[in-house]
């Protein structure tokens, strides 16, 4: 009798413990079964390029199904966003944790990047979400940008010739049309195709050449040019092109464009573990947007290959994978601001 209660008292404590041990189980296991679901990838740490970027920063998700991330900062504030998707930038602060749970519905290659000014290799603070699932064998190959398919060399160097005496105006360009015959300006020259492949002082000189403006003066042909450039710049690009000029452009190239901004001293002498070489071998000071001479000698073609492939070794970063093409041609389009004056243009 006394070893039957012996025995039953054990199969009972054995009995509540495989029940507490399976509840802990479960505890642990459900939720986590869950996040699977969602294709949870843990905490993400941000750190600026100096010293480590994302960790981890490659990622993997499926088509249609949520990524849900965790993200912190282990020193100074970041932003996350992700490239060519419309989404507002999460704020990554020191110490706390952002959520973000992002969906995709085609599969390919995606890049994530810090939205802040942290550091002077900021712009390398990128990383990659790898989406797959069904239409990965449907997918064409990528046209090539258009600097590309024009045969541009966006490497060499560039010089206007001929310059205005002032800064050239739309508003003054429509006046001079509405006082000239229909038809004085030649219907080629204010459309997409010649504005993306020529340059402002090609245009000039277009211009020039045309024997019903031939009256006009030097400046007032490229008062006519600023109004054909701006034919191709609706309100709406140059609005989206100043957001995007001041959210990524304006710390190394300046506010206004002058090549001045916040990070251009330390491209010109790089600090750090570039101390030993020579000012500008391995970055240099950012363009100067203000500089005739550069910027009328310069297609929007050019300029859009630069903003797309990064300067190759000069500190300007590569922003393809980041803008949609719709967002270049309104970074080029505002770009032209620092030389010309769309001010109240009304054809």
């Amino acid at each position: 009798m006394v070893v039957d209660r012996v025995i039953s008292i054990m199969r009972r404590e054995w009995l509540a413990r495989v029940l507490v041990i399976t509840l802990v189980a479960a505890a642990v296991v459900l939720p986590a079964w869950g996040w699977r679901k969602q294709s949870y990838s843990g905490l993400i740490h941000a750190r600026m390029a100096e010293t480590g970027g994302w960790t981890p920063e490659n990622l993997t998700a499926e088509v249609g199904k949520p990524l849900k991330l965790q993200l912190t900062s282990d020193d100074v504030l970041h932003g996350f966003a992700v490239g060519q998707m419309r989404m507002q930038p999460v704020d990554v602060v020191p110490g706390e944790i952002s959520e973000v749970t992002l969906t995709f519905d085609q599969p390919g290659k995606y890049v994530f990047y810090c939205t802040r000014w942290c550091s002077l290799n900021h712009w390398r603070m990128r990383g990659t979400i790898e989406v797959r699932g069904p239409g990965e064998t449907a997918q064409k190959p990528a046209e090539p940008p258009l600097y590309v398919r024009l045969g541009l060399d966006i490497d060499t160097e560039h010089r206007a010739e001929v310059i205005p005496e002032q800064r050239p105006s739309a508003k003054r360009g429509v006046a001079l049309l509405a006082g000239m015959p229909q038809g004085a300006l030649s219907p080629q020259y204010p459309t997409p195709e010649y504005y993306a492949a020529h340059s402002l002082e090609e245009l000039w000189r277009a211009l020039k050449s045309e024997k019903l403006l031939s009256a006009l003066s030097d400046q007032d042909l490229w008062d006519l040019a600023a109004f054909v450039w701006s034919s191709s710049a609706t309100p709406q690009m140059l609005a989206e092109g100043k957001k995007l000029y001041a959210t990524n452009c304006a710390a190394c190239h300046g506010e206004s464009g002058a090549g001045d901004g916040v990070f251009a001293d330390q491209l010109a002498n790089p600090p750090g573990d570039h101390a030993a070489m020579e000012a500008g071998q391995m970055t240099r000071r950012p363009v100067d947007f203000t500089n005739s001479r550069q910027m009328l000698s310069a297609s929007p073609a050019h300029l859009q290959g630069k903003i797309l492939r990064g300067g190759m070794g000069t500190g300007m970063p590569y922003w393809g994978p980041i803008f949609t093409e719709e967002q270049t041609w309104s970074l080029v389009a505002y770009l032209w601001t620092f030389q010309l004056d769309y001010e109240e243009v009304k054809p």
